[in-house]
C-alpha cells in the first residue's frame, strides 16, 4: 500500500512485515496450545466423556490449514504441549517448572503427527486421501501415545481412550483391543467430523457411519464376561493424617476400621498404598499386630509397606499378605516408579528439583517381577494380582497378572498430595479400563480416596468412596474366568497402527497421496496488437 503523503507505506518496510509475521506466528502457537488443551475436559473430574469425540476438531482444523509442513509440525508440537499441560496440571504444586519442561519436551512427539494431518487433510482431500486420513490420523495419534507411555517419559496417564471409562460401548471395545482401540475410535470420529468440512460431505458421513458401525458391533456383538461366583472384598480408607505423628495415627485408624469389619464373611481386606511405614519383617510386634487384625476379621489382609527392607538396602513400596495365622511370605515390590515423585531421573543432573518441588529426597528401589498371591484357605484357589498406584495406568501390567493366573486385580494407591485436584478421580477411573480389558474385577483401594471397585465388565460396583471419607466399605464383586480378546492377543491395535503408518509413509514417498498442485496458468494469448 502506498503512503498517500508520499514515500513508502508501512507494508513496504521489511522490518514491519517481519514483526507482524512473528507476532502472527506467536499468536497461532498460543492458539494451538489452547486448542490442544480442550480434550482434557473429557477426563474426570469434569468427566464430559462425549466431548472427547469433537474436542480435537478445532486443533485438526488449525493444523490442516497450516501454510506449510513446518508450520503444521509446530502446530502439532504446541497443541501436544497444551494437551499435556491440561491433563497433568494438578502436578504443578509438586513439580513446578518441570511440568512446563515436560510438556514442551513431550509435546514434540506431535511434530510428525502435525505433518501427517496437513498432508492428508489439507486442501480439499479427494476420496482416496480422505479414506486414508480416517485411518492414518488416529493411527498416528496412537503411536504418539505409545511412545509417551514409556515409564521414563511419564507413563500412560491421560490416554484419550481412558476418558471413556464409564461408557459401556467403550468398555466392550476395550475388551477387544484395550484402551488403544478406544482411543482409535475417538480420534477417528474427530477426523470424520473434520472431513465433513474439508472433503466431499459424503466421505465424512461415510466415516461417521463406519465409526457408528464399529461401536454398534462392539455393543451388540461383544458380550460382557459371564460371572462365575463372587468375592467379598473390604477397602479400608483411613483418610488424611498430617504432621509428625500422621503415619502412626493413620495406622491406628486403619486398625480401628479393620476391626469393625469382623463378622462380615470377607474374602480379603485391602489397605491403601504406604499404609505401613515400617518393614514388618524387622518388627515382630508390627507383624503380630497385622496378623491379629487378619484373625479378627477372619480374612487375609493385604497391606502396603513404604519402608527400608531389612534384608536388602534401599526403600521399597511393597504389597504384603497376612493370613489369620501369620504372614504368607508373599511380597510384591513396586516395579514402575513415578518420575520425581518416587525417584529423580538423572539425579546427579536434576537433583536440585528437591529444593523447588516435592521431588523424592531418596530414590525408591524397584521390584523385578510381578507376583500373583494365592488367598490362603480359599476353596476356589483365588489368586490376587497386586499393583501399586501409578502401575494401574499400564495396560500390560494387569494383562500380565491375569495371564499368570490372577482372578482379582488389586490397586493400592494414595493421592493425598493431590487431594483437591482432578487426580483422585482420574486415577480411580483407570480401574474400569483395566477390568474391561482383562475380564477380571478390580479393587482400587486408597488411603485418602477415591476408592472404588469394578466388575469384570468394567462397570463400577457400588458408589465410590470420596476424598473426605474415613471409612471401611465392603464390595461383593462378580468373578469371571473368561479370556478377553485383549488378554489373549494384547496390543494388536498398536501393531496395526505401525503397519498402517508405514504403508502411508511408503505411499507418500511414491507420490500416491500427494496433493494435486494448483493448476498452472497457460501462456497468455497473443493478440493482433500484441
Amino acid at each position: 500500500m502506498r503512503n498517500p503523503f508520499g514515500g513508502a507505506g508501512p507494508d513496504s518496510v521489511p522490518g514491519a512485515r517481519a514483526g507482524r509475521s512473528r507476532w502472527s506466528g506467536v499468536s497461532r502457537s498460543l492458539l494451538a496450545v489452547c486448542l490442544g488443551a480442550l480434550p482434557a475436559l473429557a477426563f474426570p473430574s469434569p468427566g464430559l466423556w462425549w466431548w472427547a469425540y469433537v474436542s480435537l476438531v478445532p486443533w485438526l482444523l488449525l493444523v490442516r490449514a497450516a501454510p506449510g509442513a513446518g508450520r503444521a509440525a509446530l502446530d502439532g508440537w504446541c497443541g501436544g504441549a497444551g494437551f499435556l499441560l491440561a491433563v497433568h496440571h494438578w502436578l504443578l504444586p509438586s513439580v513446578h517448572v518441570f511440568l512446563l519442561v515436560m510438556a514442551v519436551l513431550l509435546g514434540a512427539l506431535w511434530l510428525p503427527w502435525g505433518v501427517l494431518v496437513r498432508a492428508l487433510l489439507g486442501g480439499t482431500p479427494g476420496p482416496l486421501r480422505a479414506v486414508v486420513a480416517l485411518f492414518a490420523v488416529p493411527s498416528g495419534w496412537l503411536l504418539v501415545e505409545l511412545v509417551r507411555s514409556w515409564e521414563g517419559l511419564g507413563g500412560p496417564w491421560g490416554l484419550l481412550g481412558a476418558s471413556q471409562w464409564e461408557v459401556p460401548v467403550a468398555l466392550r471395545l476395550a475388551s477387544l483391543g484395550g484402551v488403544w482401540l478406544v482411543g482409535l475410535l475417538v480420534v477417528a470420529v474427530n477426523t470424520a467430523v473434520v472431513l465433513l468440512v474439508a472433503a466431499p460431505r459424503s466421505v465424512g458421513v461415510a466415516g461417521l457411519a463406519g465409526c457408528a458401525l464399529v461401536a454398534g458391533t462392539a455393543a451388540w456383538g461383544v458380550g460382557a464376561p459371564r460371572p462365575a461366583g463372587t468375592v467379598r472384598v473390604a477397602m479400608v480408607q483411613p483418610g488424611v493424617f498430617g504432621g509428625p505423628e500422621g503415619a502412626e495415627r493413620r495406622l491406628d485408624r486403619a486398625e480401628e476400621l479393620t476391626r469393625g469389619l469382623a463378622g462380615q464373611r470377607l474374602d480379603l481386606v485391602v489397605w491403601g498404598e504406604s499404609g505401613v511405614g515400617r518393614d514388618p519383617a524387622g518388627d515382630p510386634a508390627l507383624a503380630a499386630r497385622l496378623t491379629a487384625l487378619a484373625r479378627a476379621v477372619d480374612a487375609p489382609l493385604l497391606v502396603n509397606v513404604d519402608a527400608r527392607r531389612v534384608d536388602r538396602p534401599g526403600i521399597y513400596k511393597s504389597a504384603l499378605l497376612f493370613a489369620p495365622d501369620g504372614p504368607t511370605g508373599d511380597r510384591y515390590d513396586k516395579m514402575r516408579l513415578v518420575p520425581f515423585g518416587e525417584y529423580v531421573p538423572a539425579r546427579g543432573l536434576l537433583g536440585w528439583a528437591t529444593s523447588v518441588g516435592k521431588a523424592a529426597e531418596e530414590d525408591r528401589r524397584r521390584g523385578t517381577d510381578p507376583v500373583v498371591m494365592r488367598l490362603p484357605e480359599d476353596p476356589r484357589g483365588l489368586a490376587v494380582g497386586p499393583l501399586v498406584c501409578f502401575e494401574s495406568a499400564f495396560p500390560d501390567m494387569s494383562r500380565r497378572l491375569v495371564r499368570d493366573g490372577a482372578g482379582l486385580l488389586v490397586v493400592q494407591s494414595a493421592t493425598s498430595t493431590f487431594q483437591h485436584s482432578w487426580a483422585p478421580a482420574q486415577h480411580a477411573s483407570l480401574g474400569a479400563l483395566r477390568a474391561a480389558e482383562t475380564g477380571r474385577p478390580v479393587v482400587h483401594a486408597t488411603l485418602t480416596g477415591i476408592s472404588a471397585a469394578y466388575g469384570p465388565d468394567g462397570r463400577r460396583v457400588g458408589p465410590p468412596v470420596g476424598t473426605d471419607a474415613s471409612v471401611a466399605v465392603v464390595r461383593e464383586l462378580p468373578l469371571s474366568g473368561a479370556v478377553t480378546v485383549y488378554a489373549r492377543w494384547g496390543d494388536w491395535p498398536v501393531y496395526g497402527a505401525f503397519a498402517l503408518i508405514g504403508a502411508v509413509c511408503a505411499a507418500g514417498g511414491a507420490g500416491l497421496l500427494r496433493r494435486p498442485a494448483p493448476g498452472r496458468r497457460g501462456r497468455r494469448a497473443r493478440t493482433v496488437r500484441g
